[in-house]
């Protein structure tokens, strides 16, 4: 018995060490050159950027390559923009236009899980939200790309929580306007009454209320981990093949099967709980604002009783909605709600097919076609392509 329990170990610790599952790993094994850098945040977080500087079907190295930053969403990371290949993935298709592209990680998932300054295991680690990866993470990450590339902007891309973290940067942090170029927020969320999604009817009524016992006692810990064999188990129970999965096929009836596996290999990727309160309580606000810690606290911070609205008309660089219709967790009715607060929209494109989904901006099977050459192209337009 102890034997079989160390081999399964084994098989398990090669597995999630796979340098493929990983995201340069992924990169290189499709042809393309591959970068792990590493940025320091003021307040000691150590978070990982993954670069494709060229494209090797190009061999551009020598050429002009505008920068691009893909943020990934709650719950995910850098592998979100790899996991469907070069023929659909939008990291590849912009490495194939000829842009120098870059994959950032938030803090506290598993490339971006150390701060110089405080220990994972302490409390004090996991003390942040989306408002401190929007205000500092995104911030450090442009300004180190503008760095080490020598431009003066770049284009930004997120995907839902990339979204989020978009919007509080540009309006809490203005003077970044100016160094985005372009941006592109596909899925973008900030409102949240109307999302019909069932976690947040059932979760959000206790874990949207900062004075609940329950909320109060899930503040600064992780949720969802990247754990050691969790991968295996997914594929064992949720593999494409299996009956247990396919009775979930009408919820990703646009999926490639094929993407979700690839993500399976390193997601859930690991978060704060504060990211997921955050969310519950803007369900329960109707509004997007900083994070709302109760009322003596909220005095405290922000000087006075609730917490501030983000200020969206303090966003001015060139930005891009892509929204769907079957978005069950940032729905047509609160993008409406987000669009008529951003007086300097650009544009807001939503897709055409009916059953497009929250997830399919990353995993569609179509959204090469629906999604993806349309982003390129926009892009493509701020380069007088």
């Amino acid at each position: 018995m102890q034997f079989i329990f160390f081999g399964l170990l084994c098989l398990i610790s090669k597995l999630v060490n796979n340098p493929e599952w990983k995201s340069d790993g992924r990169i290189r094994s499709h042809g393309y050159p591959a970068e792990r850098h590493t940025v320091t945040t003021q307040d000691g977080y150590v978070l990982t950027l993954f670069r494709i500087p060229y494209s090797h079907k190009l061999q551009n190295q020598n050429a002009k390559r505008p920068a691009v930053l893909l943020q990934h969403g709650l719950f995910s990371n850098s592998d979100a923009w790899l996991c469907s290949g070069p023929d659909n993935s939008l990291a590849y298709l912009l490495a194939d236009a000829g842009y120098d592209v870059w994959l950032g990680n938030a803090r506290g998932n598993n490339y971006s899980k150390k701060n110089k300054m405080v220990s994972v295991n302490s409390p004090k680690f996991w003390h942040f939200d989306w408002h401190e990866i929007g205000t500092i993470d995104i911030p450090a990450m442009i300004d180190y790309i503008l760095e080490e590339t020598g431009q003066s902007q770049v284009h930004y891309a997120g995907h839902s929580q990339g979204t989020t973290v978009y919007l509080v940067m540009l309006s809490e942090r203005p003077e970044y306007n100016a160094k985005i170029k372009s941006g592109h927020l596909l899925a973008p969320c900030a409102f949240f009454e109307h999302a019909p999604s069932m976690a947040f009817k059932l979760f959000a009524p206790a874990l949207g209320n900062p004075y609940n016992a329950f909320s109060k006692g899930l503040v600064d810990k992780e949720f969802l981990p990247f754990t050691l064999g969790i991968s295996p188990l997914l594929d064992l129970f949720c593999g494409d093949r299996t009956k247990y999965y396919r009775s979930f096929t009408d919820y990703y009836k646009n999926s490639n099967m094929s993407s979700l596996a690839v993500l399976r290999k390193t997601h859930f990727a690991g978060n704060s709980n504060n990211q997921v309160l955050h969310y519950m309580q803007l369900w329960i606000s109707k509004k997007f604002r900083q994070y709302d810690w109760g009322l003596e606290k909220n005095r405290e911070l922000y000087g006075q009783d609730m917490p501030p609205d983000y200020d969206l008309s303090k966003i001015t660089a060139a930005t891009h909605a892509y929204t769907a219709h079957n978005d069950d967790k940032c729905g047509p009715q609160d993008v409406e709600t987000l669009v008529s607060s951003f007086p300097h929209l650009i544009e807001h494109h939503r897709i055409p097919l009916e059953s497009f989904s929250h997830l399919d901006f990353i995993t569609a099977i179509n959204m090469k076609e629906l999604v993806n050459d349309l982003v390129v192209k926009r892009i493509n337009l701020y380069e007088g392509r």
